[in-house]
C-alpha cells in the first residue's frame, strides 16, 4: 500500500499537509512543527502496551510524510502531481524513525522555556506573531490561542486586547469571527483548555520537567509548536518522539 493510501487509511485524508495540520503553503518551520505536534500524540510510548502496534505503526507513516514534506524536490512533485515517488531515496532508505525523530528534535530545559518567555512576552515578536495568526486564521480565536506561543487561557483577554487595537488603529481588518464571536464559543474554549492542562501532567515526564512546575500547557505548547526560534535557544541533550 503506498504512502496516500496509508494516511488515508490511518489518518482519514490522503492529504501530507492535512496529516500534520499545516498549510500547504507551510514554511519548513510550521511542517516540522507539524510533525512534531502530531508526533508527539501518537508516538508509542504514549499508548497502553495493547495499542503499542498501532501506535507504532502510524508513527512511521508520520515519519514518511514528513521526509517527503521536509525535502525539496519531493515536495515540489506531491505539490505539482499529487503524488509521491515510492521508490525516491528518502522513503526507500532503512530508517529508524525513533532515532530519526530523537535527531531532529533536541530536549530543551525548564531554564530555556523560561528565559524564552521572558524575553518574548510583551516582545514586538510576540505582537507581530498575534497580528499575523489573527490574519492567518481570519480572526477565529480558537486557532488564534492554540498557535501563539507561551499563552495560557487566562491571557485570552490580554491577547483579545492586543487584537482589538490592531483592528482600531487599521494595522488589521475586523473579521466577523473575532468582533462577533459569542459567549458559548469562548466557554467551550475555556472548558478545553482545561482539559488540555490535565493532559499537559501526562507530557510532563516527556519534557523532562519537574512536579510543581507552573504553566504547564504553556510549556507543552511552546514545546509543540518548537519555540518558533528554536536555533536561538541553548539546546541540551537530545529529545525523544518523532516520525
Amino acid at each position: 500500500m503506498g504512502l496516500l493510501e496509508l494516511c488515508e487509511q490511518e489518518f482519514g485524508t490522503a492529504d501530507l499537509y492535512r496529516v500534520l495540520g499545516v498549510r500547504r503553503e507551510a514554511s519548513d518551520g510550521e511542517v516540522r512543527r507539524g510533525y512534531h505536534k502530531v508526533s508527539l500524540q501518537v508516538h508509542p510510548d504514549r499508548v497502553e502496551e495493547g495499542d503499542k502496534e498501532d501506535a507504532t505503526r502510524r508513527f512511521q507513516i508520520l515519519g514518511r510524510v514528513y521526509a517527503v514534506l521536509s525535502d525539496k524536490e519531493q515536495r515540489a512533485v506531491y505539490d505539482e502531481q499529487g503524488t509521491v515517488d515510492e521508490d525516491c531515496a528518502v522513503l526507500n532508505q532503512d530508517r529508524d524513525w525513533e532515532a530519526y525523530w530523537r535527531l531532529l528534535f533536541k530536549k530543551i530545559t525548564l531554564e530555556d522555556i523560561q528565559a524564552f518567555e521572558k524575553t518574548y512576552k510583551g516582545s514586538e515578536e510576540e505582537l507581530a506573531d498575534i497580528k499575523q495568526a489573527y490574519l492567518d486564521f481570519k480572526g477565529d480565536m480558537n486557532q488564534i490561542m492554540e498557535s501563539v506561543l507561551c499563552v495560557e487561557y487566562t491571557e485570552e483577554p490580554r491577547i483579545r486586547n492586543i487584537i482589538q487595537q490592531a483592528i482600531d488603529t487599521g494595522e488589521v481588518p475586523s473579521y466577523n469571527a473575532f468582533v462577533k464571536e459569542s459567549k458559548q464559543k469562548m466557554n467551550a474554549r475555556k472548558r478545553r483548555a482545561q482539559a488540555e492542562a490535565k493532559e499537559a501532567e501526562m507530557c510532563r515526564k516527556e519534557l523532562g520537567l519537574d512536579e510543581g512546575v507552573d504553566n504547564l500547557k504553556a510549556l507543552i505548547q511552546m514545546y509543540n509548536f518548537g519555540f518558533k526560534k528554536q536555533a536561538a535557544l541553548p539546546l541540551r541533550g537530545q529529545t525523544k518522539k518523532g516520525v
